[in-house]
């Protein structure tokens, strides 16, 4: 049978092939993003609490209401923004899905949808499935920043949505409030979607605030904004996530949505309810992973990799320049066979060879995982 594959471009992931490589030579790796350690306990004890009470078949395919609800609760506390719990907020089997179903719900063949490179290996074949094209702006090295005046060159009539990342993915950049002011200029008047992809909300550091799209009423009204439940609450396996979206966009979104998954796992749904009555659960987040991103710097400061800014997400960069001048990819695969410690080359972000001979480390890691990690990474590359 002969068939013509929709991503012909599509191979293994970078994440797999480093894994696979980390397993192989039994190396530390500190390439995927998710932690090593236990989530909070009360979190598997409330869903087994809702086992146990009956909370074992399909909820509501929106999301479990008081888990709306509460979701309404936490964006009005902390973005002043008034979201409607039964027309703008769906729960859907994490962060991932709900940036498919955004870009499902409202892209057609010859669509162009902006994105920011490096970026997250997701977007570009969603956007692709969809029959659009992905239309590139590379991010300025080594701050990551956003050229605003090369976004503008790229906006055509075709332009239906550009892609937001923040806190960054790959790279830890925030957006700042020039880079509101920006964006908001650009879009106002035109008919231009944007998808934010905010699954690291929690995790902001060195003084800095996360500015949310549902922060403006102008930006929100034209936006899917996605998070993870994984992510923040250190438990990535339960891919759990929500978008919230104005009711006209979101109306298109559950049209994808109930046909995909229709529902996702109740007990964890319940859970997060209880769980997220207290607000120091996601208030004390950021404190928590800074104090693993200054130590994992403290120690990487005895070798020869060069730190790169980093105020966001379990992830901190690293050039290697002083070391080598191999690409990224071919010393990523040196440095787990020969120091024995997996990271990701930042160059795989790209789909234009970008190559900054820079690596990402993921620091969300137990403190013995970082100094076994830095340990070997020292002993091979040691600071001059």
């Amino acid at each position: 049978m002969m068939f013509t594959s929709k991503l012909p471009n599509v191979g293994t992931t970078i994440f797999t092939v480093m894994s696979a490589l980390a397993a192989e030579h039994k190396a530390v790796n500190l390439g995927q993003g998710f932690p090593d350690f236990p989530m909070e306990p009360a979190l598997p004890e409330l869903v087994h609490r809702a086992m146990l009470d009956g909370w074992n078949q399909y909820t509501h395919t929106n999301g479990y209401a008081p888990l709306r609800e509460v979701l309404a609760k936490k964006i009005k506390l902390l973005y002043q923004a008034e979201v409607h719990p039964e027309t703008m907020i769906t729960i859907t089997p994490g962060g991932t899905y709900a940036i498919y179903s955004a870009f499902t719900a409202v892209l057609r063949p010859g669509d162009e949808v902006i994105v920011f490179q490096p970026c997250y290996d997701s977007y570009v074949p969603n956007i692709e499935l969809n029959g659009a094209t992905p239309v590139f702006v590379n991010l300025e090295f080594p701050d990551y920043r956003i050229n605003w005046e090369k976004v503008k060159e790229k906006i055509t009539p075709r332009t239906r949505m550009i892609v937001l990342n923040s806190p960054h993915n790959p790279t830890g950049a925030v957006l700042s409030a020039e880079d509101i002011a920006a964006l908001r200029e650009l879009v106002a008047g035109t008919d231009i979607l944007l998808l934010s992809d905010e699954v690291y909300e929690h995790l902001v550091y060195n003084g800095k605030q996360h500015l949310s799209m549902l922060r403006y009423p102008d930006l929100l009204a034209r936006a899917f904004v996605c998070f993870s439940f994984g992510k923040v609450f250190h438990c990535t396996g339960w891919k759990l996530g929500y978008c919230v979206a104005p009711p006209d966009l979101m109306r298109e979104f559950r049209k994808v949505h109930q046909f995909n998954c229709f529902s996702c796992f109740s007990p964890a749904q319940v859970a997060l309810t209880a769980y997220f009555s207290d607000p120091w659960t996601y208030l004390g987040l950021s404190g928590f992973m800074e104090q693993k991103k200054i130590y994992f710097g403290q120690l990487m400061a005895a070798t020869a990799f060069t730190p790169l800014a980093s105020h966001g997400s379990y992830f901190q960069c690293f050039s290697y320049e002083n070391i080598s001048k191999e690409p990224a990819i071919a010393f990523a695969k040196r440095l787990t066979t020969e120091a024995g410690v997996a990271a990701i080359p930042v160059s795989a972000f790209y789909l234009d060879g970008t190559d900054d001979r820079v690596l990402r480390f993921c620091f969300a890691k137990k403190e013995e995982t970082l100094e076994q990690a830095v340990a070997l990474l020292q002993k091979k590359f040691p600071a001059h």
